[in-house]
């Protein structure tokens, strides 16, 4: 391995915008390649970003000795093959979320990992928010004692991303579920210590996106009638130590939001928490008496999308251990497939890890 990790990436239509300013920002990896099937979009992505090696084939990327690590970032069902065969050649992966859509296609990812010694890591990248980092250090030093439940969602009013990548399930592998639902969740579960899951009851349905009319606030959009995701999902989560979660997501809900609500409320034997406003509620049981403080939190220097790979360069040129486990991701994506199985079902569903 060079001393400059050199880093080639897969898909340069969408997500990858957010990604470039970190790889730029790294002072231990540079982009040396881009790929996408989409063969128009390379030479703009590569002009703009002075790439030269431009490919149609992942495979070009994967054989190309001089390549360290893979950024994934195309729609989530290609997600797995590629990252697999990124590992199996040797190469590091960042991987956009979710990991895979299937809990299984996960546990493939991790042996690939495994098998190859190399890291993969899922792009979550609201844990790398400094007021998401404040509050976990807040968290860990004890301030809630033991987290008995949780209140998380991630609801929008009319943010539908009205694109093939998401609202068609050959592409997507689900709708606000896995595109945003992912986000919260892993927020949730990271900060409760990630318990491990062991049953949920959700409902995942489309009350909205087949509404005469639907749109979407991205473009003024119409949401295409042949949308084959839920646009709205809400569960009941119980972990194996007791605690609960009641997770709720969206993209058409009729919220009283302009655009995103994201929040988290968790809820400790020695005090509760917000997130993002950082708030901690406690009571002094002596004085009987109730008190709130919120966390002082500074600036953030960097946007956290391009954060994570500054900080995914880090760890691989370390050898730290990956700042987002693939196992956690795989709790993540073990709720959510519950969710889905659920909606089946029509009741409550086991979790296996």
């Amino acid at each position: 391995m060079s001393s400059t990790l050199k880093v080639g990436v897969i898909g340069v239509g969408g997500i990858v915008k957010s990604h470039m300013p970190g790889w730029a920002a790294s002072e231990l990896a540079e982009v040396v390649a881009g790929c996408d099937v989409f063969a128009p979009a390379l030479e703009p992505w590569g002009a703009a970003y002075g790439v030269k090696k431009l490919v149609t084939d992942p495979a070009d990327l994967f054989n190309d000795p001089d390549i360290d690590i893979i950024d994934i970032c195309t729609p989530n069902m290609y997600h797995a093959p590629l990252a697999i065969a990124a590992l199996e050649a040797g190469k590091h992966v960042i991987c956009e979320k979710p990991l895979a859509p299937a809990p299984a296609d996960i546990r493939k990812m991790i042996a690939a990992r495994d098998a190859s010694g190399k890291m993969l890591m899922t792009a979550q990248h609201f844990r790398f928010k400094g007021s998401s980092k404040a509050l976990k250090a807040e968290i860990d030093s004890g301030s809630l004692g033991d987290i008995y439940h949780a209140r998380s969602w991630m609801l929008r009013r009319g943010w539908i991303p009205a694109r093939p990548g998401f609202i068609y399930k050959k592409n997507s592998g689900g709708g606000p579920t896995i595109d945003i639902g992912v986000h919260i969740l892993d927020l949730t579960l990271w900060l409760m210590g990630n318990p491990k899951p062991v049953a949920v009851s959700g409902v995942a349905r489309a009350p909205l996106a087949h509404h005469a009319g639907a749109f979407s606030q991205w473009g003024l959009d119409d949401v295409p009638q042949d949308t084959d995701v839920e646009d709205f999902a809400a569960a009941f989560v119980r972990f194996e130590n007791g605690a609960t979660l009641i997770l709720e997501v969206s993209w058409l809900l009729h919220h009283d939001t302009p655009g995103e609500d994201m929040q988290m409320w968790l809820y400790g034997t020695e005090g509760g928490s917000h997130w993002p406003a950082c708030k901690i509620m406690s009571a002094n049981y002596a004085t009987k008496q109730f008190y709130n403080k919120t966390l002082q939190l500074t600036a953030d220097t960097m946007e956290p999308h391009a954060l994570e790979c500054v900080e995914f360069a880090k760890a691989v040129a370390a050898g730290a251990p990956s700042p987002v486990p693939a196992e956690q991701s795989m709790q993540v994506m073990a709720i959510l497939d519950g969710i889905y199985r659920s909606q089946e079902q029509g009741g409550e569903v086991k979790i296996e890890l």
